[in-house]
């Protein structure tokens, strides 16, 4: 089976490669959410500042090597990159599954961090390269939704691990074995040059401006929707509902966050220059409504309206990203942008907390009112300026 890439075809088992590096790339910190709250008894000696540490160290490593990578793949063979980035991913994953105390615990997730953050820029920088035009869009649609149905999957699969052993959630960490051995599949079948009418071409190095312009985009989007991963669970336990239900509502999220980009190119065809502009009103009405309403129904709305809104955005920036770098810089301009990812993670908490100091409240509701109207703010100056490059979209360069 043949699968056309705009540029030549490649084979089912090249493409499935590539869509595996893609489910991997959202897994760091992952085995880790599951037994948290249990790992003060496993080890009755350690502080909350350590448990705190297995989860922001890695994250905090992953930000300079996604970079580093992007700017090794200029000059390096990619592949030999990746190879090394999943082989130090997977067998960190591997050595965690022996780990008996918290001390190498960290050091451990430390040192996957930084396979992970090899690796990352690959998720979308081999849809880049192996794909362009229309047929690029739509296989980093593709991209997203796997990325996001894999961080639903796992996290499930890991709670029932952690009921059996709290060793047993990390086997999520050996997934990049098969990303390793689909590689090599790589390796026989390289990336077919750009046409000559690819608009990557008309690029001799990155477009600074604009990739400034989409860096900054893609962290406040991303800042804005985490209020629902990290404080729904907050909101539904004032509501006095079964704290159960905080897990369901963000397996909604990111299902919604999925499903867009699954038929992304029809998305865009639909609404041309005004993705951003809908997809910004969808995560205001969606972050209005957890904030407002407390019946189930409703927080599901707000939940789905929320991460489909997100969800369209992200494949969109990701393919504006590539076309502001000639073919070599791709995956570098790609690092970028997706390192403002991890760091709009990293500081959502603290911004939220500022801003609850400033407003003198302590509402579990004002992250989502908050987030809410810096969204339609945003909303508003897309509407006015559609025509950007960041907040708008070029009917010429994306085919309806």
């Amino acid at each position: 089976m043949k699968i056309n890439t705009g540029k030549g075809s490649i084979s089912l088992v090249v493409l499935l490669a590539i869509w595996s590096v893609s489910a991997i790339a959202s897994l760091p910190g992952l085995a880790i959410s599951p037994i948290l709250g249990d790992l003060n008894k496993v080890f009755p000696k350690v502080t909350d500042l350590e448990i705190q540490m297995l989860t922001s160290l890695p994250s905090l490593l992953i930000i300079p090597f996604v970079l580093l990578s992007g700017k090794l793949s200029e000059g390096r063979d990619k592949l030999t990159i990746l190879i090394v980035g999943l082989s130090i991913f997977f067998l960190s994953g591997v050595a965690c599954l022996f780990a008996r105390s918290m001390t190498w615990l960290i050091v451990i997730s430390c040192i996957l961090g930084i396979g992970a953050g090899m690796v990352i820029p690959f998720s979308t920088g081999l849809v880049v390269d192996y794909f362009t035009g229309d047929y690029r869009v739509r296989q980093l649609g593709y991209s997203s939704a796997i990325n996001n149905l894999t961080l639903v999957i796992a996290t499930v699969v890991t709670g029932y691990l952690a009921d059996v052993d709290w060793h047993l959630p990390f086997l999520v960490y050996t997934l990049p074995g098969i990303s390793l051995a689909l590689s090599f599949f790589l390796k026989r079948r390289r990336s077919d040059p750009e046409p000559e009418q690819s608009i990557q071409l008309r690029h001799k190095r990155i477009d600074r401006g604009k990739l400034a312009g989409l860096m900054l985009f893609y962290f406040f989007v991303t800042y804005a929707v985490l209020a629902v991963a990290f404080y729904a669970s907050f909101l539904i336990d004032d509501y006095k509902i079964d704290s159960s239900f905080s897990g369901v509502l963000i397996s909604l999220f990111f299902l919604a966050i999925m499903l867009p980009g699954l038929f992304i190119d029809r998305i865009i065809g639909l609404l041309k220059r005004n993705v951003n502009l809908v997809s910004l009103g969808l995560v205001c009405a969606g972050l209005l409504c957890v904030g407002i309403f407390r019946g189930k129904a409703m927080l599901v709305v707000g939940a789905l309206l929320t991460g489909f809104g997100y969800g369209v955005m992200q494949p969109v920036v990701y393919d504006k990203a590539a076309t502001i770098a000639p073919p070599r810089s791709a995956t570098l301009a790609l690092s970028f942008v997706m390192a403002m990812n991890y760091l709009a993670v990293m500081v959502c908490p603290f911004i939220v907390d500022l801003f609850r100091h400033l407003f003198h409240t302590h509402s579990d509701r004002f992250p989502f009112f908050f987030n809410a109207a810096l969204v339609l703010v945003v909303a508003l100056v897309t509407w006015r300026r559609r025509g950007n490059f960041t907040l708008g979209l070029d009917e010429s360069y994306y085919k309806s």
